[in-house]
Order: C-alpha cells, then structure tokens, then sequence
C-alpha cells in the first residue's frame, strides 16, 4: 500500500500541473480578440496617491515630462505607458498577444485607480484574458520592457507603431 503522504503529494503536484497548464492556455496566436470594455471611470476628481488615507497598493497614471517625447502618462513607479497603433480605441481592442506581450507589457490594473494630470473621465479598461487592462481614451495601455528606469521612452516610435501616450490619449511625438 503506498503511504498516505505520498498519494497526497502526487494529487497536489498533479493540481500544480494542471493549473500551470490552464494558466498557459491563453490565446497566443495573436487573434487579437477582446472581451467586453467597461465603461470609463467616473468624472469627479480622484484624490492622488499622496492624500492621507490613500492605500499603498493604488496604482496612479500622472502626466510627466519625459527628456525627448515632452509630457506623457507614467505608472505610479514613473514608467513611461505606450499605446499601440494596430489595437483600437473605439470600441477598446487590444491586438498585442503571444510573443508581443513578453516585449509590451500590458498594464494591468486594481479596480481603482488614482490620477495626477489625467482626466479621469478619459481611463477606462478593456478585459484581457479575465482582467482589466487600463485603457486611456480607449487605446489599452502598455509599459516597454525596455525602459529600466523612471523617466525612460525606450519603445517610442518602436517599429513605427509604438508610441509614448499623451494625458489625452494621443502619440507623443519626438520632441529631440
């Protein structure tokens, strides 16, 4: 007879497994399908990260000045957000799947979010893979694998079809 603790730590690694395999089927072939958008967040100003009684997990889009693209949205470790010019922004759809993601990363993002210069009425998300990825003036939002610093925009104009997003959800443009 096999020992208890044996039968139990195959039946645990046999769960492991599975759930590793249905966390890897994703689509990867770059369909570019998305689920459902919700609707943009409400239009009443947001209080920031810094105000008293903030939690320390909210995660905050601001417009920062960035050396070489002007102002641009950042994450709340001050990344630089991209936009991509094959998703779409009405309705939000996002295209960049399988290889693409592990180079752009989608920003996924808590149920709130804080902002510091951007129009709150202008975020949003669009569902990928289950989860809510932020959205700003519809076009979903990416960070660069590499920029390694706050202050970077590495990935703009990256292809021809990446680009730094603006406070409005535009491109930003090169400024030197």
């Amino acid at each position: 007879m096999i020992p208890r603790r044996i039968v139990l730590s195959l039946v645990a690694g046999l769960a492991s497994t599975l759930l590793l395999g249905a966390c890897n089927s994703s689509d990867s072939a770059g369909s570019g399908s998305a689920g459902a958008v919700t609707a943009p967040a409400p239009t009443s100003p947001a209080p920031v990260a810094s105000t008293p009684g903030a939690t320390a997990t909210a995660y905050t889009v601001s417009a920062k000045t960035v050396e070489g693209v002007g102002t641009v949205v950042t994450d709340t470790n001050g990344m630089t957000l991209y936009r991509y010019d094959k998703d779409e922004s009405n309705p939000s759809k996002w295209t960049c799947s399988g290889a693409c993601v592990k180079t752009w990363i989608p920003v996924i993002v808590p149920e709130s979010v804080q902002t510091e210069g951007v129009g709150r009425s202008l975020l949003g998300t669009v569902h990928r893979d289950g989860e809510p990825q932020l959205t700003l003036a519809g076009w979903p939002l990416y960070r660069y694998v590499g920029d390694t610093a706050a202050g970077q925009a590495n990935g703009q104009g990256k292809d021809g079809v990446w680009h730094a997003v603006t406070p409005t959800g535009e491109k930003a443009a090169a400024t030197g």
